[in-house]
């Protein structure tokens, strides 16, 4: 189990966290950051010490003739409890990733399969809006590049609220997609995918970008999204000479366009510095969920079965429909319960 001097630590820092905040020491924003972080592992720690001493105190009375009819009662019941506190002791204890409570820019783009590709882009644009939706965070498009027939070219999104990097950052990946296109008069099922990746929106702080190291150049706008027809020079396309990274923004005001490209390009070399990071930790082996290969095939899903199968873990659920509407959760849960399981075999 946890060393003792471990939790030790972490009450001490939690106690200093409180008293800092109750005099209004020091960075409050930073120091409530933490202070929500410790939080509830310090509950579980407290959990963890008050199931213990119930056991100590149970055991104790089966010395007592008149106690121990009550203590061989209460003692399966404790001892039952015990792996289940113990385990959501060390879940709590993990190493936090820093990026978790971060908003997060998402990516979607057609890959093979021609307009039936774009059409499945869509599908997942609308899947991931509704799950936004359902857990009330703010969905806010970047650029959004339509189809000819009602898909998506490109898509970028930034989406900001409570844990949205926790929640999609294993949605990054290859998917994939088997159905019988409407434009499809034989009836035969074609497989078309779309690529999709999930970054950590970064901070001024994290990266710092040379002006000489920037291309800023101005085109005409149609507006985000084709929603409404700007003949100005308003658009802008920012280019990482450096990386050769490449973004633009197409909404109507160029000042507002120069900061949300400057955003997106800041979380695009802030996420190529993590994977860095990531590969060299990884350099020996593979974890098989989070490794953000977005070359990787990730997921499948099968219309005619009305089946969705994520091939990291082996998860198969036959409702197709539900999952398009944004029902993710049990896919999400299931994806960072297999994640944390690889953390703790790794510390094992």
């Amino acid at each position: 189990m946890v060393p003792a001097e471990r939790l030790q630590q972490i009450r001490d820092r939690f106690e200093y966290l409180e008293a800092c905040m109750a005099t209004g020491e020091g960075d409050i924003a930073a120091l409530g950051r933490e202070y929500a972080e410790l939080k509830p592992v310090v509950e579980r720690i407290h959990e963890w010490e008050a199931l213990q001493g119930d056991l100590t105190e149970a055991e104790a009375m089966l010395a007592d003739p008149e106690m121990a009819a009550l203590a061989e009662e209460e003692l399966p019941a404790l001892r039952a409890r015990l792996p289940e506190v113990e385990h959501a002791l060390q879940l709590a204890l993990l190493p936090r990733d820093a990026a978790d409570a971060r908003p997060a820019i998402l990516e979607i783009r057609p890959g093979t399969g021609g307009e039936e590709a774009a059409l499945f882009a869509g599908d997942l644009a609308r899947m991931y809006q509704r799950y936004a939706e359902a857990r009330g965070w703010r969905w806010e498009v970047i650029e959004e590049q339509p189809s000819e027939l009602g898909g998506l070219r490109e898509l970028v999104v930034r989406i900001v609220g409570e844990g949205v990097f926790a929640r999609l950052k294993y949605e990054s990946g290859v998917h994939r997609v088997q159905r019988v296109p409407e434009t499809e008069s034989g009836g035969r099922i074609h497989t078309s995918a779309a690529t999709v990746a999930v970054l950590p929106e970064a901070e001024a702080v994290d990266i710092e970008i040379a002006p000489g190291d920037i291309r800023v150049d101005t085109m005409r706008s149609s507006g985000a999204g084709g929603q409404h027809v700007n003949t100005t020079d308003s658009a802008v396309r920012i280019t990482h000479i450096p990386t050769g990274v490449v973004v633009t923004s197409s909404e109507k005001s160029q000042h507002r366009n120069r900061e949300i490209a400057m955003q997106v390009l800041r979380t695009r070399l802030f996420d190529m510095e993590r994977q860095k990071a990531a590969d060299a930790r990884a350099s020996d082996r593979k974890a098989q969920v989070g490794s953000g290969d977005r070359s990787e095939r990730i997921r499948t899903y099968n219309f005619p079965q009305g089946r969705m199968t994520d091939h990291r873990i082996g998860l198969t659920l036959y409702r197709l429909e539900q999952i398009l509407g944004g029902d993710l959760d049990e896919i999400v849960d299931a994806l960072t319960a297999e994640a944390q399981a690889a953390q703790l075999a790794e510390m094992q």
